[in-house]
């Protein structure tokens, strides 16, 4: 039986993106999932250019994030047809009708998150959640700069910060208009990119801050190095600005300051019980509504190819998620 579901046939980056029908997946050891929403990730761009890591063969529907209510679920899978869900693929098949989703890594929503939300939680939030705590520990009372602050990631780190310890949380922008976006998602303060470190010491008193969260990368890398405060951690979570920095690490011993990666799937894939420990975790802060639920940048089905253009302009304020129902 065919679905309707997002198409990438050529590796031409998102203009090349279809939408048509795929084959409904067969997989019994799996959960299977009438979408309701899919996230769009930076991946995703990645992969319409043939530049990802993991490289499947043409035609191949793209997404890993899905939101929904269960078909069908394995005996034994803690899952029965009705529920509602979130869950990650693995990579792709989930910008479509019908997905399969691993049992390990399908979770229950809760009640008080939309299916458009819960589908934009687990790539930003789950990695968010990773880098402020089993990388970067985060202490009480501490102070986190977040770049590209009203992205996807740049958001749920700003969500997150408060409710995980930190006691002030500073974001970077570049126009007003992402201003606003980063102040409702929970930002204490928002400064622009031009002149953004100078502006950060004053309001720091001069310290700097405990830890930056650097998606972006690029120019700005070595600054985020001179904005720490002693035993300061940059918190290295992605490239979305192109260019991979560099690290000279004297800057490292003469300021005791830390560059910590954030490889949140290499982890999970490498710690298979992690993911349910996470989610055990994060989903009482989520549930209580001590972690916001997040507002997404909604797109249809048939504006796929335009949303996942949005995260490689980086034009997208905020989460960008596909409504499929």
């Amino acid at each position: 039986m065919a679905v309707r579901a997002v198409r990438i046939v050529e590796l031409e980056g998102p203009e090349a993106v279809e939408v048509g029908e795929a084959a409904e997946p067969a997989d019994p050891g799996a959960v299977v999932v009438d979408v309701h929403a899919a996230g769009v990730a930076f991946p995703d761009v990645l992969l319409s250019r043939g530049q990802y890591q993991y490289r499947p063969e043409l035609p191949f529907v793209p997404g890993s994030e899905v939101a929904g209510v269960v078909r069908g679920a394995p005996e034994g899978s803690g899952f029965e047809a009705g529920d509602r869900v979130v869950g990650l693929t693995g990579f792709g098949g989930g910008m479509a009708e019908v997905a399969a989703v691993p049992p390990s890594m399908t979770f229950r929503l809760p009640d008080n998150v939309s299916f458009e939300a819960g589908a934009g939680l687990l790539f930003n939030d789950l990695t968010v959640h990773f880098a402020l705590g089993r990388r970067g520990g985060l202490r009480e009372g501490e102070t986190v700069l977040v770049h590209g602050a009203a992205g996807g990631i740049g958001t749920s780190a700003l969500r997150l910060a408060g409710p995980m310890g930190a006691a002030r949380v500073l974001a970077v922008v570049s126009t007003e208009e992402k201003a606003e976006v980063a102040r409702a998602a929970g930002a204490t303060d928002v400064v622009l990119t031009d002149g953004w470190r100078d502006r950060v010491k004053e309001l720091t008193g001069g310290r700097g801050v405990d830890i930056v969260v650097d998606p972006v990368g690029g120019d700005r890398f070595t600054d985020s190095l001179r904005s720490l405060a002693p035993a300061g951690r940059v918190l290295v979570i992605g490239f979305t600005g192109g260019e991979i920095p560099t690290v000279k690490v004297n800057r490292l011993l003469l300021n005791n300051v830390d560059v910590r990666g954030v490889g949140w799937g290499a982890w999970w894939l490498s710690h298979p019980e992690y993911l349910a420990e996470q989610w055990a975790a994060y989903e009482p802060l989520l549930a209580s509504g001590a972690v916001p639920v997040p507002e997404p940048v909604l797109h249809p089905l048939d504006g796929a190819a335009e949303a996942i253009a949005s995260l490689e302009r980086r034009t997208a304020l905020g989460k960008v998620v596909l409504k499929v129902r």
